[in-house]
């Protein structure tokens, strides 16, 4: 007879949970998406409900992985916060449950497997379609996505130069207060992207703050905010006159202002270039439109669970 679910709190989370055990796992369940078979993944596009007094939504995101026994599904809720709020913009939770008797098994802060799970995919999305030799890495955005992907993106390749951006000059000041590293703080936009050879675009906007004409050719750009089909990050020019990569096809026609207001045709997705069935067009300008998926915290989740109950049961 199943036992109580385990909870699983935000600390314990991110002492569980590291990038180099996380991001092989991602690559292997992004391959495994993209090859629609349903014994792999099963996935439909996340459900959004406004939370219209609240100015945000929350999305809810089922995964069942039958042959690897996974059942999840992720509760998040998003909000459009005004400048200067002290609430959070994203809350989320995760919960996993046992796919034959269909009892919950574990539920976990989900904040820490969505900063990590989506930075780790921003940076398998950098080592399939940045350029050889990338030097200068820009991020727009201060908040914990950012500082999630400082991490992962400065672990797993070296740049020379690091430059960040925010609306505001405290969320700068407090970025580099975070980070261990030299990050040059920006002014502007094109000040933190002229010259960058991978963007990571990270903010709350709701209008396009990344123009093409400040972004040099062959640049990589991995494009995070924006998960609403009204909500925007890059302009037209940008989206138009970029190879466009996505974690999901049906998301991003579906969910990505970005791709469905500039009209911009989604390539392929970054499991398509795992599995070897799309090309990675390094030498051109790239964008990977990040929707985040169900999988991405299913497989999140059981490393978190499995590292949990190994550690339990550790004489």
């Amino acid at each position: 007879m199943a036992g109580p679910p385990v909870v699983i709190w935000e600390r314990e989370v991110g002492r569980l949970l590291r990038f180099k055990d996380l991001v092989p796992r991602l690559e292997d369940a992004l391959g495994k998406f993209s090859r629609r078979d349903s014994s792999e993944v099963v996935q439909p596009v996340r459900s959004a409900v406004p939370l219209q007094k609240h100015n945000g939504f929350m999305g809810l995101m089922p995964t069942y992985m039958e042959n690897d026994g996974v059942l999840s599904t992720k509760f998040a809720c998003f909000y459009k916060r005004k400048e200067g709020s002290s609430l959070p913009s994203v809350q989320a939770t995760v919960v996993l449950l046992d796919p034959e008797y269909g009892n919950v098994k574990a539920v976990m802060d989900g904040e820490v497997i969505t900063a990590m799970r989506t930075a780790a995919v921003s940076a398998i999305s950098a080592k399939l379609l940045m350029c050889p030799g990338a030097d200068v890495l820009a991020i727009l955005g201060t908040g914990k996505q950012a500082l999630s992907h400082y991490s992962v993106f400065t672990e797993m390749f070296s740049f020379k130069e690091v430059r960040v951006w925010s609306r505001t000059k405290q969320g700068v000041d407090r970025f580099l207060d975070s980070v261990g590293g030299p990050v040059k703080g920006c002014g502007s936009v094109e000040e933190a992207v002229r010259g960058a050879d991978v963007i990571v675009t990270v903010t709350g906007s709701t209008e396009p703050v990344l123009f093409g004409q400040w972004v040099k050719p062959g640049a990589h750009i991995a494009a995070v905010g924006a998960c609403r089909p009204d909500w925007r990050e890059l302009d037209d020019e940008l989206m138009k006159n970029a190879v466009v990569y996505a974690d999901s096809r049906e998301g991003a026609m579906t969910e990505s202002g970005d791709v469905i207001l500039s009209g911009a045709e989604v390539f392929a997705e970054l499991g398509d270039v795992i599995n070897g069935t799309k090309a990675a067009h390094r030498e051109k300008t790239t964008v990977f439109k990040s929707l985040g998926m169900g999988v991405e915290d299913a497989v999140s989740a059981k490393l978190v669970f499995d590292q949990w109950t190994a550690q339990k049961f550790h004489l």
